[in-house]
């Protein structure tokens, strides 16, 4: 269960960062808001995986991926490109994440 957690955990902090950029520094509300919420409820759940997990595992996992989609979507919905060397450090840092769940026994599984 805690990794479902942490996985709604990811997605809302990626749909606040998507909102932060959509509500162009806090000037449009309804974007605002839903960072504010979005956020909120990340943590909430972050905590709620913290307590079979340690935070730097479930930190890394939470920042990783998040990273990972951010910049998809920031590509789709934003136009946003970015160039070779970035996308290799985000393969590198999901490299990482499968490295710690495959091979970590501090990662906690199952």
């Amino acid at each position: 269960m805690h990794y479902i957690y942490l996985l709604f955990a990811i997605l809302m902090e990626v749909v606040a960062t998507m909102a932060l950029q959509a509500s162009e520094q806090f000037t449009k509300l309804g974007y605002s808001a839903i960072v504010v919420v979005g956020y909120g409820v990340s943590f909430y759940f972050m905590t709620l995986t913290l307590k079979v997990m340690p935070v730097g595992i479930v930190y890394a996992i939470w920042s990783g991926v998040g990273i990972a989609l951010i910049a998809g979507m920031g590509r789709v919905i934003f136009d946003q490109r970015l160039d070779l060397p970035a996308y290799l450090g985000i393969a590198l840092i999901l490299i990482g994440i499968v490295v710690i769940q495959l091979f970590s026994k501090t990662a906690t599984h199952g």
